[in-house]
């Protein structure tokens, strides 16, 4: 309710003793009978009142009016332009996704403390054309896992959805793409094969109804949805009643591919039908892995072309189409590149010529499952991937990076100068689409990490991670978006106090990318930065000194302990392009102790929420911190076991201890603030769920401890001694 609305303008005026008129009141003129245009203007109306305008509808008698239009002639798809003239702001977009970013960009400048009439003209437009996130549903997801299995009511609350997908167009991306073994149960009942559906009508009706509103708002605000499965599994329903796919279905994922006609009947058929059912869902996205063990590369290819494909296919209206690469090369499940491959896949889609809607996106995760790590491309899925899929240049389809994060999910995280590097060294390519951002051991939705009762500005866990969505989207959209306005985020949340967030999350959260560029991943299960854990053998452990002292990296700038101690022992030398473990130490500890003392002085008392957000700067801090002295430590005891100097043996066992303090700095933060974790990773290298999967760094204490004991009972190798 508005100051006006409570008092007359002359007794306002009379108490106050001020010459303020009253309120302005502002016209929004749009068209509403358009869904995107009605939500760009209630998003800016909700803005203008927070700021103390009323809404009015007069269109000759008010203070202020904005016009909201599409101005497809003056700009480009996704573009905005803000243009202020007197008493009138127009907001222009290049199509209704423009529209919106432009409302919303106004909101902003508004919510920022500028007044309407001192609105500065601006025009922004799109970097790259695919931003999009990738979310996979808690139910029939890829791995089970109680860690995922947690977020089932969460992900079947619309309230949640609403609020997620405003935090998606408010950050500009453009795509959400939902993954699960198999969708189609959950939208429809096949018409010719109702045997396949577990669902009362009642529950398939609750069912049916997420899925179309969440289609629907994801159309409201412009975004494009996806469906994304693994290949072939059908629901145990369907197996049991016809004998197929014995094992084809949650929460079986590495399995024989059952190709028997009946099968792919009903796959076909499935994705025909969903498509047909629910108008506002974009397209699909198709998946040459799990399920299709037993089934040479040509042979997926085929099955794909003859099922899924011809499913989409057959449907009479525009589908858009993902197409992950690359998959196994050889018969099993397991992950690999070849040059093989990757024509007959190239050669696939480029036969579909452009019978989709727009390019097909050809998605490949960067740096396999961490793309948190180096902004330099080193491998995909598999391995290092040749050219096949840019030379010649395609004409039908575009590359789209997924940086997935299986590294973070408790701590906040945020390095704009990263993001910016990413998109520059990768997405300047003339065959470059655009990126997804999300995660496959991870579910942005309940907030299982909040320990204290003290109220704080969060509902659900995507919140407690705004500056991580906020810098993809935004830099995505525009690379050029400069540091003040996340900055500017900081401030409208916490004042003042927020003055030096920015700049310690950047330093104090190098700490992971750090980490992920030193020791090198593969797939999900191989590293959990924020915990430092990694797989070795067939256990998600802490990485030991000893792990650490022989582990390969992954970017080639880095140098590991034991490549770096015996070069030098050789007489051996590193160019100034190379990292290693003395500079990486010294890089730390500058960067974390710069992010410590900036937030030093912050008061937090009485706001839980600032809070945590000091609290994760300070664990990220001592993480890198303990990661220094870890390297000093491992550089000394290799020293020492390789070529038998007693003092070595002491300084890896004084840097170890203060490795370990620095471990006790992290637990004494964050075991009052943090809840023990279900962690996915905990499955180690098994299939099945693990119920002992609780993760919190006060758990692994002991763990981190065995490395001073390590160093201890260290000798020397051979006769150096």
């Amino acid at each position: 309710m508005t100051i006006k609305r409570l008092f007359p303008s002359f007794v306002l005026l009379f108490l106050l003793n001020a010459t303020a008129a009253c309120a302005q009141e502002v016209t929004l003129v749009y068209d509403e009978t358009v869904p995107q245009e009605a939500y760009a203007a209630r998003k800016l109306g909700e803005a203008l009142e927070e700021q103390g305008y009323e809404l009015g509808s007069d269109r000759s008698g008010y203070d202020h009016l904005v016009s909201l239009s599409v101005h497809e002639e003056r700009l480009g798809s996704e573009a905005f332009a803000i243009v202020p003239e007197d008493r009138v702001t127009s907001v222009y977009g290049g199509d209704h996704r423009g529209l919106i970013y432009g409302a919303l960009a106004l909101a902003e400048t508004l919510r920022n403390g500028t007044p309407l009439t001192s609105v500065e003209a601006t025009e922004q437009s799109p970097n790259l054309a695919f931003r999009g996130i990738k979310y996979n549903l808690p139910w029939e997801t890829y791995r089970p896992s109680s860690a995922l299995d947690q977020h089932y009511d969460t992900a079947r609350d619309l309230e949640y959805w609403e609020a997620f997908l405003d935090m998606m167009v408010a950050n500009r991306f453009n795509a959400i793409s939902l993954w699960n073994l198999h969708p189609f149960t959950f939208m429809i009942q096949p018409k010719n094969f109702p045997e396949a559906s577990p669902w009362s009508d009642k529950e398939f009706a609750q069912w049916q109804r997420l899925y179309r509103e969440i289609f629907r708002m994801a159309k409201e605000r412009g975004l494009d949805t996806y469906l994304v499965h693994w290949s072939i599994f059908v629901s145990r329903e369907f197996a049991e009643a016809h004998s197929v796919a014995e094992q084809n279905f949650y929460p079986h994922y590495y399995v024989e591919g059952d190709t028997s006609e009946i099968v792919r009947r009903y796959l076909r058929e499935s994705v025909t039908q969903v498509l047909e059912e629910y108008p506002n869902l974009d397209g699909f996205g198709i998946s040459h892995g799990e399920g299709m063990a037993g089934m040479t590369p040509l042979e997926r290819q085929k099955w794909m072309d003859d099922v899924l494909i011809a499913g989409m296919l057959d449907a009479d209206r525009p589908v858009k189409l993902i197409h992950r690469v690359p998959f196994s090369s050889g018969t099993g499940s397991e992950p690999g590149v070849s040059k093989s491959v990757e024509v007959v896949t190239r050669d696939a889609m480029e036969k579909l010529e452009d019978r989709f809607d727009g390019p097909i996106w050809v998605e490949m995760k960067f740096n396999w499952s961490h793309a948190h790590s180096t902004p330099e491309l080193v491998k995909v899925h598999g391995g290092k991937l040749g050219d096949t899929y840019f030379k010649p240049t395609p004409k039908n389809y575009k590359v789209t990076w997924q940086a997935r994060n299986e590294d973070f999910f408790a701590l906040r995280w945020g390095v704009p100068d990263f993001i910016r590097q990413h998109i520059a060294l990768n997405g300047a390519a003339d065959y470059v689409g655009g990126y997804f951002v999300g995660s496959e051991t991870y579910i942005p939705a309940l907030d299982y990490f909040t320990a204290v009762d003290e109220p704080v500005d969060w509902n659900w866990a995507f919140e407690r991670q705004w500056l991580f969505y906020q810098l993809w989207g935004r830099l995505l959209y525009d690379p050029e978006t400069p540091d003040s306005v996340f900055q500017a985020a900081f401030n409208r949340r916490y004042g003042a106090k927020g003055d030096n967030l920015l700049n310690a999350y950047s330093l104090a959260s190098s700490t992971q990318l750090r980490l992920a560029s030193l020791y090198d991943s593969r797939w999900d299960f191989t590293l959990y930065s924020e915990g430092f854990l990694a797989l070795q053998g067939d256990y998600t452990r802490y990485i030991s000194v000893d792990h650490l002292i022989d582990h390969p990296t992954m970017d080639p700038d880095y140098v590991s302990v034991a490549d770096f101690v015996e070069t030098m022992h050789e007489g051996g030398s590193f160019g100034v392009d190379r990292i290693t473990p003395p500079i990486l130490a010294e890089q730390l500890e500058r960067d974390n102790r710069e992010a410590l003392r900036l937030v030093e002085g912050i008061d937090t008392e009485g706001n839980a929420s600032l809070m945590y957000e000091v609290a994760d700067v300070k664990t990220w801090a001592h993480l890198g911190l303990h990661l220094a002295e870890k390297l000093k430590g491992a550089v000394a005891l290799h020293r020492y076991r390789l070529y038998g100097d007693d003092e070595q043996q002491q300084v890896a066992i004084r840097h170890l201890q203060q490795a370990l303090a620095h471990w006790d700095q992290v637990v004494a933060i964050t075991r009052p603030i943090y809840r023990d974790m279900p962690l996915t990773h905990y499955n180690h290298n098994f299939f099945e769920a693990n119920d002992d999967n609780l993760f919190h760094w006060a758990l692994v204490r002991d763990e981190v401890a065995q490395d001073v004991e390590i160093a201890r009972s260290a000798e020397p190798e051979g006769s150096a001694r």
